[in-house]
């Protein structure tokens, strides 16, 4: 017999490197908890789902993220886009009688794929975070820049903005340059107004002359790459839509610095949150 979702159940977010639990009773989080076992860090999917029932109960479990992926417990299906709660629901990847996997979503023209963050979108308009039709970002490692329309995902683009500022930081030319916390200040903006040329590889360079002839701190100088990195990703992808509203599924740290960045390119932008977001999708997909 196959087990429902829609009373009391585990909702995770399981990503590559964090998981987040979530334990769900009449649509409403009464517990949770946060960890670094991300599916990378973890070898028996079977022992870490009985370590979390014996944790936080023996009940139905409805998992999202890259818990789907090829290096996650099971590969999931991807849903095309156009695709709304009913599509996700309709095709859950059943582990067994009362564990299921979301699956995730992808474009063909041009080739894109999303994993967990389906549900933050979709649920953000369920619960009345954002409008049916809305473009939304979802900074991080892999940025989202997403097209709501009538409340399902129509279509996409994934950037590798955070992935492209963890390589600069860890590997290569400007790594012992770009050490400081990044703030959305001077600098940071001074990158955003640099990244709108968007000729990235020559800007790049730019700044390890910097350093060279005197002209910026390094103290400065990882707030400006980062704004220079998320300047040249927004530039691209709000040409043409000045004056428009968008959405940011984000904490308030990347949140601000993306704000600003939007702000900088004549559009407003408002903040959601992005674990309120997944919430209410991963509540919508057990009620469907």
């Amino acid at each position: 017999m196959v087990v429902s979702f829609a009373g009391t159940f585990l909702a995770i977010d399981w990503g590559t490197t964090n998981r987040r639990v979530f334990l769900i009773e009449d649509g409403q989080v009464v517990r949770t908890e946060r960890d670094g076992r991300g599916v990378t860090a973890v070898q028996d999917f079977e022992a870490e789902a009985a370590g979390i029932r014996a944790r936080f109960g023996d009940l139905p479990m409805l998992m999202a993220g890259m818990v789907g992926s090829n290096i996650g417990w099971r590969a999931a299906p991807y849903v095309p886009a156009p695709a709304g709660i009913d599509a996700l629901a309709a095709k859950l990847l059943r582990i067994d009688a009362r564990t299921a996997i979301v699956p995730g979503v992808c474009a063909a023209d041009p080739a894109d794929v999303m994993r967990g963050e389906e549900v933050q979108l979709l649920g953000a308009v369920a619960a009345g975070l954002v409008p049916g039709d809305a473009l939304l970002v979802q900074p991080g490692t892999h940025c989202k820049w997403v097209d709501m329309r009538g409340g399902a995902i129509a279509g996409f683009r994934t950037a590798m903005t955070g992935e492209l500022f963890a390589l600069l930081r860890s590997h290569g030319l400007l790594a012992t340059q770009l050490g400081s916390e990044v703030i959305p200040g001077p600098a940071f903006a001074a990158g955003v107004e640099e990244g709108r040329k968007r000729d990235l590889a020559a800007s790049l360079f730019g700044i390890r002359a910097a350093r060279l002839l005197g002209q910026r701190d390094d103290a400065d100088a990882a707030s400006y790459a980062s704004g220079l990195l998320i300047g040249s990703d927004v530039a691209a992808r709000l040409e043409g839509r000045s004056g428009q509203t968008l959405y940011i599924l984000a904490d308030a740290a990347l949140g601000d610095l993306y704000r600003a960045a939007i702000q900088a390119n004549g559009c407003t932008a408002h903040r959601v949150d992005s674990h309120d977001a997944f919430v209410s999708g991963i509540i919508e997909v057990a009620r469907r």
